[in-house]
């Protein structure tokens, strides 16, 4: 509901109500209906996106802000269907991956000579973060992370297992050395070695992903699919080996992979930087199995550093630039708000965008930051393409396909190999 403020006219100094400006915001990252709003008290990702979000509502004047229901899992079809039905939200979450797809439609309005004026300063933004809002020269959107997979540990299994040295997980430089450490594991703790969601999300496309650029490949070169190689049939080989020896579990979900980590279950949890907030405050819980958590970047198994990795930004459709230009600016307002508080969002575990919350002693303090320093340098995403979203659906439907159903490996990366390169010819 909109409320109304009371301006005084400067002409004549009659004070008439003004209507503020209500802001519908997407979002996913999960719900937290206690957030508050105080935006260094909050703790993992649901519950500080909201307080950030609470604070803005609370402190804009003349803004108001309604955090519509998603879910991340169907997100971007919600939104998709929004924009069809000529209701977008006003401002609402995105990953760089997709502004390739979003803005080359058209959909997303062009902030590039608006920011400066709503107070963001774009020279503050790391360069990467400028590029990943990009597209054609022109910024669609306020970049609000960088966030990668990483090698949650569980140091008290590694201790058990023999795997730590000075305070620190003894991880693997190679596939050879993963299979050794995983058996060690096992045969000393009886734990698993990996944990992770593979049969529900994407984890397993994004390890594999890794693995691939890691031997120095990709998915496609231009218009070109590059599925079906022998880098890809390497970088498999390492979950199905794992899975075949009973060094992880195929079937876990996000859910449970999270809980069996807290559970104690296994040594190591491949998840992302946006739960090393919520991981080291499970593990001052006296009543979570966790103890002592470590939070190490992904290791390098092949010849070449590399992690998946990408990035969440911000947007404003383009219809509310064209057809509500005061809604637009309010929605400027909620960009700046977020944009100036980059450093709280930061205390989940993802990476910082703005250089000034980089460089500043706050964000060297935060827990855990050193162990992974090394993430940034190594983080890869795949060449931006306006089909992506159905690319990565195809890449994750085969390779599930392989350790959940038993598929033949060189018969899902045929699949997956036509799939994409169909996409690609579109």
């Amino acid at each position: 509901m909109k409320r109304l403020i009371l301006a005084a006219t400067m002409a004549i100094g009659v004070v008439t109500p003004t209507l503020a400006q209500e802001i519908t915001l997407g979002r996913f990252f999960g719900a937290c209906e206690d957030a508050g709003t105080d935006t260094k008290a909050s703790v993992g990702e649901p519950c500080i996106v909201q307080s950030i979000i609470n604070a803005a509502s609370a402190e804009i004047d003349g803004v108001t802000i309604e955090t519509l229901p998603t879910d991340w899992g169907n997100y971007y079809d919600q939104i998709k269907a929004a924009y069809a039905g000529g209701t977008p939200p006003d401002v609402h979450v995105m990953h760089r991956h997709r502004v390739a797809e979003f803005a080359g439609l058209g959909a997303l309005a062009d902030l590039t000579d608006d920011l400066a004026g709503a107070g963001i300063d774009v020279s503050d933004w790391a360069p990467a973060a400028r590029e990943g809002v990009t597209y054609e020269g022109r910024v669609y959107g306020v970049p609000f992370d960088f966030h990668a997979n990483l090698w949650h540990v569980n140091m008290d299994i590694m201790q058990q297992a023999g795997l730590v040295k000075d305070g620190k997980p003894i991880l693997p430089t190679s596939v050879d050395e993963l299979m050794a450490q995983a058996k060690q594991v096992k045969e000393k703790t009886g734990k698993d070695y990996l944990i992770g969601d593979f049969s529900q999300f994407d984890t397993g496309v994004r390890v594999v992903m890794s693995l691939i650029w890691q031997q120095g490949g990709d998915l496609y070169e231009g218009d070109t699919a590059t599925v079906n190689t022998p880098e890809a049939k390497a970088a498999l080989k390492v979950l199905t080996d794992l899975f075949d020896n009973g060094y992880a579990k195929p079937k876990l979900n996000y859910a449970d992979s999270q809980q069996a980590f807290l559970n104690g279950e296994g040594a190591i949890f491949i998840n992302g930087t946006w739960v090393v907030d919520f991981n080291d405050a499970q593990a001052a819980d006296p009543d979570v199995a966790l103890k002592n958590y470590y939070a190490a970047s992904f290791p390098t198994l092949f010849g070449t550093d590399a992690s998946w990795a990408d990035s969440h930004m911000w947007a404003i459709p383009a219809s509310v630039k064209k057809n509500a230009p005061e809604k637009y600016q309010a929605a400027l307002k909620v960009l700046a708000f977020i944009n100036d508080h980059n450093g709280d969002w930061a205390r989940t575990g993802h990476m910082a965008v703005r250089k000034s919350v980089l460089e500043s002693d706050a964000y060297a303090k935060l827990p855990h930051r050193t162990e992974y320093a090394g993430t940034a340098a190594m983080a890869r995403t795949m060449p931006p393409n306006k089909h992506y979203g159905a690319i990565w659906d195809a890449l994750n439907r085969e390779y599930k396909a392989i350790w959940l159903t038993g598929k033949d490996v060189d018969e899902a990366l045929s699949n997956a190999q036509t799939d994409v390169q169909d996409l690609l010819d579109r």
